[in-house]
């Protein structure tokens, strides 16, 4: 191991819990224990079997998906249907032999931030159909919170406040549930959360909570439900059993709907540092024995999801600044590096490093930084595209398929995570030669698991190196992720001497390979629609390519690779301007809404010229001729145009077969995930 993490595999302590190393596997939706997303809590296997996996690679402490103290669906509590904790305590004896601990993580719920999709509205506006749903779904009980406050994902549906009376039935079901934890040997317990925005943090801030009662106006009334959730649970178990706040250290919140960017000077709406210092050292005076950090709210998602537009460590700075006004333990997370975090913790300004997406990944990866492997790390590109796929534009609730919601972290790059039972390497009966045509992610990724299951297998790749037109995705000077991903698919198809690259050689003939089964992965091209005087744009590839640009540029198309665009021009100091058909950017399901409303406020905040609605007529060499919605025409001048508008397949055969497969964007145009999950469907089956 390289020295200077050393810092990170020393022992430390939560309360008398000792725990072996200062890396904490942080919670992640769908990871839940009690498996609650599809419907009714039980012992969740899979999710069983992936905490296990992590902590069987020397995790010092794993803290589950949250789970809901009362279910979503049919609203029981939590405490009832006592027969998971059996399994529970067996799994933990099982758990325990790895030396590792685990705290589970309870939410009191989600209140405003509850993603609500377009079925669960109509239930929320019409009385009739919300009483009939009632006993599945009893939307004004899941979205009630501390005030009448508007829903992050429908403005026109607000929640109700609590009464006070189920405020004390929460408090007590915490405590009745903790108690069944820690009877089955469980290690502590993690309240979820003054943080992100979720219900109890609902409570905490001012822009959130009008109430007059005992839990609104003063300091304390406003922190009391979560200083009276820990004091019950140390109540039933103990004032020995550890209980860790989940808590964001500033809520860099404008307004409903609105977050403060990095950099940006604004008025805090929600937690500030000058509350923030008082309230940690109330939390830890009420119980608490760990802060377990971020910053944000769901108005302000990027700072505790951050995508690839943050910086690493992003939240650092304020949790080392809260760590002074606390003697408990403080944990960071977000894009933590663990050379940042042995730094910190070294220096005594943080005790341990929080991740979560690398862990959906990689779950060997802190295995890997302990033998001195950190080159076979495969690295998270922070893209949320199967972990976090809650979305949202303009005219639109929570737009996001069943599957996804249910179905919370899995992994784009890694297709067997929280899918073990789909996604598996099983070797193959018959060995076979296979031939891989093109060498992007698609067709590494299908090679690496041929050669697993014995394949013998050979990518042709027409350039001179791996990486296909993912080389230029990860152009952009904010994707350091995205190219370290490139560099450690190269690797690791080194290390199969199943497979033979070819590179600068282009296929004409799939079937004069010699080979018993072929798979296509020849990606997609640009779309290039009727415009006149499009022969004067430059493609986006183009200039993700290098193509030198002007001062002022135009952009038509504000979709994902569009808005990416921009938001590199902008940090190259150069002045874009977006012209989008639809009524919102990046209007299309599967991108994160913290990806997304990043890009969006990024935009507005950088006074970007953003043309909704708008339909291009013509294209020339220094404008573009666009229409509104209501047919008036005029003209956006600049530089240089740039056409972003999607993409299209290109096998190079016209036809699948018998024994030529296509993978990536030549069987569909999509996002990594399809791209290598798609590649492993297709590679399993030969």
């Amino acid at each position: 191991m390289n020295e200077k993490y050393q810092p990170l595999f020393t022992p430390w302590k939560i309360g008398k819990c000792e725990i072996k190393n200062r890396i904490v596997m942080t919670s992640m939706g769908g990871t839940s224990i009690f498996g609650w997303m599809d419907g009714s809590n039980h012992f969740d296997k899979e999710a069983a079997d992936f905490l296990l996996e992590r902590a069987k690679n020397n995790v010092g402490l794993i803290l589950p998906g949250i789970a809901p103290i009362r279910d979503t669906m049919f609203g029981k509590w939590l405490y009832q249907n006592t027969g998971k904790y059996g399994k529970l305590k067996t799994y933990m004896d099982e758990f325990h032999k790895t030396g590792a601990k685990m705290f589970i993580q309870l939410t009191a719920g989600m209140g405003r931030s509850m993603a609500v999709n377009d079925l669960m509205v109509r239930m929320m506006k019409n009385k009739a159909m919300g009483k009939a749903g009632k006993p599945i779904f009893d939307m004004d009980y899941i979205c009630a919170s501390a005030s009448a406050t508007p829903n992050r994902w429908a403005d026109d549906v607000p929640s109700r406040p609590f009464t006070v009376e189920e405020i004390h039935q929460i408090v007590e079901a915490f405590a009745k549930t903790a108690k069944l934890c820690k009877d089955a040997g469980v290690d502590g317990i993690e309240v979820h959360a003054v943080h992100e925005g979720y219900m109890l943090d609902q409570f905490t801030m001012k822009y959130t909570n009008f109430r007059t009662d005992e839990y609104g106006g003063s300091f304390e009334n406003r922190y009391r439900f979560p200083a009276e959730i820990v004091k019950a649970i140390k109540r039933e178990c103990g004032a020995d059993f550890p209980v860790s706040l989940r808590y964001s250290v500033v809520s860099k919140t404008k307004g409903f709907r609105q977050g403060a960017l990095p950099g940006e000077e604004y008025i805090e709406v929600g937690r500030d540092m000058e509350e923030s210092e008082k309230a940690a050292k109330f939390l830890q005076d009420a119980g608490y024995d760990m802060l377990n950090c971020d910053n944000g709210t769901y108005d302000a998602w990027y700072w505790a999801h951050p995508p690839v537009y943050m910086d690493n460590n992003c939240n650092l700075a304020e949790v080392e600044h809260i760590k002074q006004f606390v003697d408990i333990p403080v944990v960071c997370a977000g894009k933590m590096t663990p050379d940042a975090a042995a730094e910190a913790i070294a220096a005594g300004r943080l005790d341990g490093m929080g991740v979560a997406r690398q862990f959906l990944v990689d779950p060997e990866w802190v295995t890997k930084l302990m033998e001195g492997r950190e080159e076979d790390i495969k690295p998270c590109i922070n893209c949320h595209n199967a972990c976090f796929t809650m979305c949202r534009w303009e005219g639109t609730n929570n737009v996001q398929d069943l599957s996804d919601a249910i179905h919370m972290a899995r992994c784009a790059l890694n297709p067997r995570t929280m899918q073990s039972r789909k996604y598996r390497i099983v070797p193959a009966k018959i060995k076979k030669k296979v031939a891989v045509i093109g060498g992007g992610i698609g067709g590494m990724e299908a090679a690496i698991v041929l050669a697993k299951r014995g394949h013998e297998v050979t990518v042709y790749e027409k350039d001179d190196k791996l990486g296909g037109t993912f080389i230029l995705a990860a152009a952009p000077s904010y994707k350091g992720h995205d190219r370290a991903l490139i560099e450690w698919y190269r690797r690791e198809i080194e290390k199969y001497p199943q497979i033979t690259v070819k590179l600068g050689t282009e296929v004409q003939d799939p079937n004069a390979l010699g080979a018993d089964e072929v798979i296509v992965a020849t990606g997609s091209a640009a779309n290039r629609p009727h415009i006149p005087g499009i022969e004067n744009a430059i493609e986006a590839k183009q200039f993700l390519a290098g193509q030198p640009v002007g001062d002022n540029v135009i952009i038509v198309g504000g979709g994902l690779t569009g808005c990416e665009i921009a938001y590199e021009l902008l940090l190259q100091g150069k002045h874009p301007q977006i012209i989008e058909m639809k009524n919102d950017l990046i209007a299309v399901k599967g991108v994160c809404l913290a990806n997304s409303s990043y890009l969006r406020e990024t935009m507005a905040y950088r006074h970007v010229p953003v043309y909704l609605n708008t339909s291009v007529k013509e294209i020339k060499v220094h404008s573009v001729k666009v229409a509104d919605k209501l047919g008036q025409e005029f003209e956006v001048t600049g530089d240089n145009v740039i056409v972003s508008v999607g993409y299209h397949p290109t096998p190079m055969v016209q036809t699948e077969s018998k024994n030529i497969h296509f993978v990536g964007d030549c069987h569909k145009v999509g996002n990594l995930r399809t791209v290598i999950w798609r590649a492993w469907d297709v590679a399993m089956k030969i």
